[in-house]
């Protein structure tokens, strides 16, 4: 076998999470008096993407970096509160990062998501020692779907982007992923299948795949 890496994204690849992150914006933009947030804004502008660059883009000229940093604590802080109780791997992940280790697959996570949103998830699953290196937005320049997160992930990795994977399921974290040159495996957990290409996998969760399918990739 090949040696390959595997590089995963968290909100709504690790976890199926998305669905919280939209209550907790449209929380957030109701207490503000602002008009109600829609399942298309999120998605275009705030789905996969670093959130607060999400909000300059959506609320620019309305309020200022300060109020807008604000903000955006103010929307982790509705997330942790509404999803707290529901955090849960997806289906068959942790069988799938077991045999991924047990064969030597060197692992990392790269995420838009902030540190502390990272502590939060990681603290209620028991995944973390799977990963070689985890990638947050900390000191991100570009979001996806520009490739740098994933290309910083795979130099922590000590590993070229043609020999690594990645596990995606928004339209920006596959853009990027092609982007970076590397492999994608598209989770449906938030969009269509037919919305993420190209792919070179497609799974509804981690009972889909297998170490086998992974590496025949690298053939």
């Amino acid at each position: 076998m090949k040696n390959f890496a595997a590089i995963f994204d968290m909100d709504g690849t690790l976890i199926d999470n998305n669905v919280y992150h939209f209550k907790a914006y449209q929380q957030l933009f109701a207490s503000h008096g602002l008009p109600q947030l829609s399942q298309q804004t999120f998605n275009e502008y705030l789905s996969g993407v670093p959130g607060l660059m999400g909000l300059h883009k959506i609320l620019d000229g309305q309020f200022n970096d300060d109020e807008l940093k604000a903000m955006f604590e103010e929307k982790n802080e509705n997330y942790k509160t509404v999803y707290a109780p529901y955090v849960k791997p997806i289906t068959g992940l942790e069988r799938f990062l077991a045999s991924l280790k047990q064969a030597g697959v060197s692992m990392a996570v790269a995420t838009s998501a902030s540190h502390g949103n990272v502590d939060f998830v990681f603290g209620h699953l028991n995944i973390r020692q799977y990963f070689d290196a985890i990638v947050d937005n900390t000191g991100l320049t570009r979001g996806k779907p520009d490739p740098e997160i994933f290309l910083k992930a795979a130099k922590a990795l000590n590993m070229q982007p043609a020999d690594c994977v990645v596990f995606e399921d928004s339209i920006s974290g596959v853009k990027a992923a092609n982007s970076a040159g590397m492999k994608v495996v598209a989770i449906t957990t938030t969009h269509k299948g037919g919305e993420l290409k190209p792919v070179n996998i497609l799974i509804d969760d981690y009972t889909n795949i297998d170490l086998n399918k992974l590496a025949a990739l690298f053939d």
